[in-house]
């Protein structure tokens, strides 16, 4: 058998080459220069750019340079671009390139990732490199660009729609800690903003949404907000804070308050069918004339709801599921409840005059000066005993 040494170098460099004997196959070859180089190994390339597929092409003595990319770096090309402190280097961030000094990226931090990277009279990196020589770096260019001049001029100069937080990620990941300091102590002083969205932002949310998507306002801050009249269909509410929020005659159809805080909320003349209120805080909220009515194919769930003081008064809620909601002092006159659920509800002090309650479930409820006048049906005891 037949032994031929080679030499191999990483991809556009001609220091740290590695002596080893040619194994049989190019997979084997390629195995190897990972385990002498310290980097993946995807082609391997002679002097000339020709990329191997075998190992019965490479000759005895053979330089052979490995890379990680598809494209061959000639090795003068990158000892051209770092020749002293001086000189211009050329880095690919994400795709966008940036001219530098290698002053500037090994004066300021000399611990960094970058400093490191190019500290050497000459230099020697694994990484891959584009065809004009820029070392490629697998990051943000918009969150690098601040950190570049940071590097500059000392100083930390941002546009106004980059987050603190991103630009604090990638000094963390170059380990400028100078920099890493800075932006924590500024990320620490701010305050936070956690003002109620309004009619405006939710009108640009809504516009910007395609109708087929889910738009979720999970845990959204809305108090206050007049959203009243508009068409909220299927969003996601769960947690949000709607306190004293309008909602008046909007199109609340199909979605999730589940926990939310709709305390002093007003939706009167809302529609609510198929819409989802578990658990959710609705003391003192205007139900007034709401379409609650529900269908073979959906209901309303009010189940376990805070609805003390609430105000039902006129609305259509056959069907609707109350279960041991808390409903003390609530409003529900003329209402129309036929087949609702009320077991385990708290009804003390409810006001449920002039309702029709026809075939609901009263069972297990507490009654307790309750006020059943001029009632559309009359109310069985088995409505109310289990």
């Amino acid at each position: 058998m037949d032994f031929k040494r080679v030499t191999l170098f990483t991809n556009g460099s001609t220091l740290g080459g590695k002596v080893v004997m040619c194994p049989d196959t190019i997979d084997e070859l390629k195995q190897l220069a990972l385990e002498v180089l310290g980097l993946p190994v995807n082609h391997i390339f002679n002097k000339s750019g020709g990329c191997f597929d075998s190992v019965d092409l490479i000759r005895d003595d053979d330089v052979l340079y490995c890379s990680t990319g598809p494209n061959f770096i000639e090795p003068n090309q990158v000892r051209q671009v770092v020749d002293n402190n001086t000189e211009w280097i050329l880095l690919n961030v994400g795709g966008k390139r940036f001219a530098t000094t290698r002053r500037t990226l090994v004066s300021k931090e000399p611990l960094s990732m970058l400093a490191r990277m190019f500290s050497s009279d000459v230099f020697f990196w694994p990484a891959a490199v584009d065809k004009k020589g820029a070392f490629l770096i697998d990051r943000s260019p918009r969150y690098f660009e601040p950190i570049l001049n940071y590097l500059r001029h000392g100083q930390l100069i941002m546009e106004n729609d980059l987050e603190l937080e991103g630009v604090l990620e990638e000094a963390k990941f170059y380990g400028i800690q100078s920099l890493v300091n800075q932006l924590e102590d500024r990320i620490a002083k701010e305050p936070q903003d956690d003002s109620p969205l309004t009619r405006r932002d939710v009108v640009s949310l809504l516009a910007g949404t395609s109708a087929d998507k889910e738009l979720r306002f999970q845990g959204i801050n809305l108090e206050g907000a007049d959203l009243s009249r508009m068409d909220l269909r299927n969003i996601n509410f769960k947690y949000s804070n709607l306190r004293g929020c309008r909602l008046k005659y909007s199109n609340l159809s199909f979605c999730n308050f589940e926990r939310a805080d709709m305390s002093l909320a007003d939706l009167e003349g809302a529609v609510l069918k198929g819409a989802r209120m578990v658990c959710a805080n609705m003391e003192k909220c205007n139900l007034h004339s709401c379409d609650m009515e529900s269908g073979a194919e959906f209901s309303v769930s009010l189940e376990s709801a805070n609805l003390k003081n609430a105000v039902f008064e006129g609305s259509q809620m056959a069907g609707v599921n109350l279960r041991v909601a808390t409903l003390k002092h609530a409003n529900m006159q003329n209402c129309y409840l036929r087949q609702a659920n009320l077991a385990g509800a708290d009804l003390e002090n409810c006001d449920l005059s002039g309702s029709d309650l026809h075939e609901a479930n009263l069972r297990g409820a507490n009654l307790k000066d309750a006020v059943f006048d001029r009632m559309l049906s009359p109310l069985h005891m088995a409505q109310a005993i289990p």
